[in-house]
């Protein structure tokens, strides 16, 4: 890793380091996939997406090879770890790259690819609709005035609280994007349904789907409480959802 120190008016040395990034692009889901490295000098503090967006901002892009590129095609949106869009590999680990940031990566190459998961869009972004497609196969929403359990207030918040970024279905070995396991993401956000409708026939078909499409399939592996980027009490909830909709408590 290269080093380079910056004199400041104020006589601080501000160190920059160079970095190699070597991103995996394709124009689409039936093109070849191919590497690109880019040279990034900057400060370690960076995030991941203030990489990108710098390397965006170069008139024109050029990769290391003094080739003139396409812009690098990613998604993001709040950039305070609040939205999830901005879900990637990076060095083989899916992370948020607003809250990725560099002096936490060893090295000084770091690799970025899209989440393996679901079908490419293009870069660095994929398609992800599968994660609402099966909240509506599970019938996650409210038939009746919710009933609202002071007891349980703290899950409730910390199930809303989930991104919808799909790392945990990343690393979860069960899930497949055409499959019909279900996966984290539903299971977590099944338990405010379930510990809110009162309307007790559309709660009994929310079970029978939580079931069919997470219980009866889920190896308990337990990978997505520890990839979770904001830290959910996934197996709390885990738990919580299994026992109302599998044992009604």
């Amino acid at each position: 890793m290269v080093e380079r120190f910056l004199c400041t008016c104020s006589r601080k040395a501000v160190i920059h380091l160079v970095y190699k990034i070597r991103i995996r692009r394709q124009e689409s889901q039936k093109s070849d996939s191919y590497w690109q490295e880019f040279e990034f000098d900057g400060s370690k503090n960076s995030s991941v997406a203030n990489v990108l967006k710098e390397l965006n901002s170069r008139t024109p892009l050029k990769d290391d090879s003094g080739n003139i590129v396409t812009p690098i095609s990613w998604e993001c949106s709040c950039m305070v770890r609040k939205c999830g869009a901005c879900a990637m590999l990076i060095n083989e680990r899916p992370r948020l790259a607003c809250s990725t940031f560099l002096h936490t990566l060893k090295g000084s190459t770091i690799t970025l690819e899209p989440l393996s998961k679901f079908p490419l869009v293009r870069d660095l972004i994929v398609d992800r609709s599968i994660l609402f497609e099966n909240l509506k196969k599970l019938n996650l929403w409210l038939e009746s005035e919710a009933y609202m359990n002071p007891w349980t207030h703290e899950p409730r918040y910390q199930s809303a609280r989930c991104l919808m970024c799909g790392c945990c279905l990343e690393v979860c070995p069960n899930f497949s994007a055409n499959g019909t396991f279900a996966g984290t993401v539903a299971a977590v956000n099944a338990f405010r349904i379930l510990n809110e409708e009162q309307e007790s026939t559309h709660l009994n078909e929310i079970s029978a789907e939580y079931k069919k499409r997470f219980f009866e399939g889920c190896g308990k592996s337990l990978s997505c409480h520890d990839i979770c980027p904001i830290g959910l009490p996934v197996e709390e909830l885990l738990v919580r959802s299994n026992a109302a909709a599998v044992w009604g408590k």
